[in-house]
C-alpha cells in the first residue's frame, strides 16, 4: 500500500449533483424543481411550521400551564442534614456560609429549612425561611432561629 493508490471505500463517496448545467447533464431544464408553481420559482419561502394547509401542530395542541414570575424558589434543606453537618464539622452555628462551604448550596441560593429528620444538637441556624416544624424542632432542643 502506497499513498498514490489509497482510495475511499466503495460506495462511500458519491458525486455531487450539478443542477442546472444544461440539458446534456440530465439535470438541466427544470433543475429538479418540477413544472410551475411557487416551489419552482426563485425566492420561494415557506412559513416555518407550515404543513401543506393541514392544521399545524402548534395550533392543534392546546395551551396549558402557567409560569409565575413572582415565585421565590428556595433550596430545601432538612434538619437531618443540619444534624449530620453539625456532627461532622463540630458546628454550633449554621448559616449560609457553612452550607456553601459544605457544598449544599451555590452562591446566590435562597435556603429554606424543613423539619424532616431529628435534631439533637443545640444549633443557631441562619436561613432565608423556615417551616413551622423545623422552627419548633430547633427551638425545642434549645437552638435559635434567625431569618435573613
Amino acid at each position: 500500500m502506497e499513498l498514490h493508490n489509497l482510495t475511499p471505500a466503495a460506495g462511500s463517496v458519491q458525486k455531487r449533483k450539478r443542477i442546472g448545467r444544461g440539458t446534456g447533464s440530465g439535470l438541466g431544464g427544470t433543475s429538479t424543481r418540477g413544472h410551475k408553481g411557487a416551489k419552482s420559482r426563485s425566492g420561494f419561502k415557506q412559513k416555518r411550521g407550515f404543513e401543506g394547509g393541514q392544521m399545524p401542530i402548534q395550533r392543534r395542541l392546546p395551551k396549558f400551564g402557567f409560569k409565575n414570575f413572582n415565585r421565590i424558589e428556595y433550596k430545601a434543606i432538612n434538619i437531618s442534614t443540619l444534624q449530620t453537618l453539625a456532627d461532622e464539622k463540630k458546628l454550633t452555628k449554621i448559616g449560609l456560609e457553612e452550607l456553601r462551604n459544605a457544598g449544599f448550596i451555590s452562591k446566590n441560593t435562597l435556603v429554606k429549612i424543613l423539619g424532616n429528620g431529628e435534631l439533637t444538637a443545640k444549633l443557631d441556624v441562619e436561613a432565608n425561611a423556615f417551616s413551622k416544624s423545623a422552627e419548633n424542632a430547633i427551638t425545642a432542643v434549645g437552638g435559635t432561629v434567625s431569618k435573613l
